[in-house]
């Protein structure tokens, strides 16, 4: 299971494409612009976000991770803050038992949109540098708590270092 920030998405669906991983995305509006790109690119879909049918989408993740799909998720997506790190994603792992991974992407050139997220788009023939971070397992005690949220989100904010370098 992926952990990404939502405003480096970009490059990592190209970077990923045709995998056959799943992407969670929000039902809002500007989720289905998102929605059509990911499976342009060959992503299988799960539709829903902490505001709108959260349920289901824990639901379809998790059969996601039993029928042996690797998943995407952005934990601060699709509203924010930015590089925090909601719960949700720590459920999903832990119902379907599976080792949360943080990747990072870095362009070295880039436009930022003026969004909450500050959405990269990697200008053309830029350098982009993705980072994976080490696997991380959660106990199967069924609640995410804050120190196991902050250590992930700490975890990825290290990885943009190492991205950077």
């Amino acid at each position: 299971m992926f952990a990404l920030w939502h405003g480096e998405m970009l490059p990592l669906l190209y970077f990923h494409r045709a995998q056959g991983v799943s992407v969670l995305i929000s039902e809002h509006g500007d989720g289905e612009l998102i929605a059509r790109v990911a499976m342009n690119y060959g992503y299988r879909t799960v539709r829903g976000s902490t505001s709108r049918g959260s349920a289901r989408a824990i639901l379809g993740l998790v059969r996601e991770l039993e029928d042996g799909h690797d998943l995407a998720i952005t934990p601060d997506g699709p509203r924010g803050p930015a590089k925090s790190f909601a719960p949700g994603t720590l459920i999903v792992a832990q119902r379907g038992r599976a080792p949360i991974v943080p990747v990072v992407a870095h362009a070295d050139a880039a436009w930022r949109l003026k969004s909450w997220d500050r959405f990269m788009i990697p200008k053309p023939f830029a350098r982009v540098t993705i980072a994976y971070g080490d696997p991380v397992r959660l106990d199967d005690d069924g609640r995410p708590d804050d120190a196991r949220v902050d250590h992930l989100r700490q975890h990825m904010i290290a990885l943009e270092e190492v991205a950077r370098a």
